[in-house]
């Protein structure tokens, strides 16, 4: 897909915010905005979007390529492509091609971050041999700097460029390039990476730490992994605390950690694959994970440093969480109160988490598992029940809705007992557990892959033909139901 009109527009009225005066040059491409054809096609006519990166070093100097066809020197750049997911992938794109450079080569500037730099309106000659008339070009310009201390060695794309060249900002070609760096100079931009986002790395003083599993949905930094609570900073934040504060409001309303101190500066890839330097924040948090009200990714979580081994994590988290721990050893013993709502409960209360569980059997007396995916967070390529966790709903409704989401089954409450109870517990550093296991006597619909990113497969099996992995609470509840028992302990004498 091209990139979203709505969000060219809002960056264009970024850039106006800067330079106000600009407004009646860049009037044209907010009318171009406005019509109907794609403003980033090449196609589109008598104007169209292209895009360029302004490639800064550490001796402020700008990345300028030979032009084959019109033999001047430009900042590589060039058409929108199909395949672009923003303006900004599109400039990474062309200065990757045109000068052999790679994504992790680049990062952003702490001036401008991912707003351009500079818009120019230009004017180009006819092109028979292309069949394209005298148009417009409404080139988008975007800051990087390298990250490396010397350029890298150029591979340049012979068939369109003539060699390179690293001019200083006084000797860039572009006048309104030039008088952009000029300005911003004043102000910082010397080609020395800087971190642009900031992290929270969140721990009780007891040895836990906060994980954020974040969504599976494409244009999502890092999907489906947990990872640090953070977020990119934006031109309005005063400095990068501000920018974590500003982003655990919008994420987690309510979790406001203390003791804030810089820790460690981090490097992530972004979903364009550049550089993205990560400030990283320790902060101090005792609450109750599951009980704040979560506005991004799927769930909040604590785990302990002997858990990182079998959890998904962002590159680089599972060494960091393991740092802080060898600098901070735990000052605390593993909490026996959270911080809950009020009225929710006593002091010294161990809240639970609740799951509801799907023991299902067909007129053959087999039992419905699912294969979980390998990736999984919990329990990868392990067999389970259907199940998922209780929100704010009753546990039936939970069973129903779970039931429908992950399988397409289809269940009256009216036909659900309740058949089985196991309180689990994994360590002594997580929240015990209430695994409540439902049998339908009757259901609609033959179960399908419905969330592939957890499940892979459903299949029937005979209850003394199990496969080796399940879950071991799972094929302690199904041991309990064919022996006639509604309830089992797991991990309390392990503790």
């Amino acid at each position: 897909m091209p990139p979203v009109r709505s969000d060219i527009s809002a960056l264009v009225q970024m850039y106006l915010t800067r330079h106000p005066s600009e407004h009646g040059a860049v009037k044209p491409f907010l009318t171009l905005l406005e019509g109907v054809q794609d403003p980033t096609s090449r196609a589109t006519m008598p104007a169209h979007i292209t895009c360029s990166a302004v490639v800064i070093d550490r001796d402020r100097r700008v990345l300028h390529i030979g032009h084959r066809v019109t033999g001047l020197l430009l900042a590589p750049g060039g058409h929108v492509e199909a395949g672009d997911r923003t303006l900004l992938a599109a400039a990474v794109r062309e200065v990757c091609e045109e000068a052999g450079l790679r994504p992790g080569d680049l990062c952003l500037t702490p001036q401008f971050l991912d707003e351009p730099i500079d818009v120019d309106v230009h004017d180009i000659d006819p092109n028979p041999a292309k069949g394209e008339p005298a148009h417009q070009h409404f080139d988008v310009r975007f800051a990087f700097y390298l990250t490396s201390e010397q350029p890298p060695t150029l591979a340049l794309q012979d068939e369109e460029v003539a060699g390179a060249e690293w001019l200083p900002y006084a000797e860039v070609r572009s006048p309104t390039l030039r008088a952009k760096l000029l300005s911003a100079e004043a102000d910082g931009l010397d080609g020395r990476p800087g971190p642009v986002n900031a992290s929270a790395l969140i721990h009780d003083g007891a040895g836990r730490y906060l994980l954020h599993l974040r969504d599976d949905r494409e244009g999502i930094w890092e999907p489906w992994v947990l990872a640090l609570l953070g977020g990119g900073r934006t031109r309005d934040d005063s400095c990068l605390e501000a920018t974590l504060r500003r982003e655990l409001a919008e994420e987690v309303p309510g979790l406001e950690p203390t003791e804030l101190v810089p820790f460690a500066v981090e490097e992530a890839t972004s979903v364009d694959g550049i550089a993205v330097p990560i400030q990283v924040y320790a902060g101090r948090w005792s609450g109750d994970a599951a009980a704040v009200e979560l506005r991004e990714g799927v769930l909040l979580t604590w785990c302990t440093v002997d858990m990182l081994d079998r959890l998904r994590l962002s590159p680089g988290l599972g060494e960091l969480i393991r740092d802080h721990a060898t600098e901070h050893p735990a000052t605390e013993g593993p909490p026996d109160d959270t911080d809950s709502l009020p009225g929710e409960a006593p002091r010294g209360t161990e809240l639970h988490i609740v799951g509801v569980h799907l023991h299902l059997q067909d007129d053959q007396g087999r039992i419905l598992l699912g294969l979980r995916h390998p990736d999984s967070a919990f329990a990868p390529d392990t067999w389970h029940f259907l199940a998922g966790h209780c929100e704010r709903e009753a546990a039936i409704d939970c069973l129903i809705r779970e039931a429908q989401e992950e399988a397409g089954l289809t269940i009256a409450p009216e036909d659900v007992d309740l058949v089985h109870t196991v309180h689990h517990v994994d360590s002594p550093n997580v929240r015990p557990r209430i695994a409540l296991v439902f049998q339908a006597r009757s259901w609609t619909g033959d179960p399908e892959v419905l969330e592939p990113d957890r499940c892979v497969e459903w299949r029937w099996w005979k209850p003394q033909e199990l496969p080796g992995a399940v879950v071991p609470y799972t094929r302690r509840a199904i041991d309990g139901i064919l022996r006639g028992c509604q309830y089992s302990e797991q991990g309390w004498d392990e503790r």
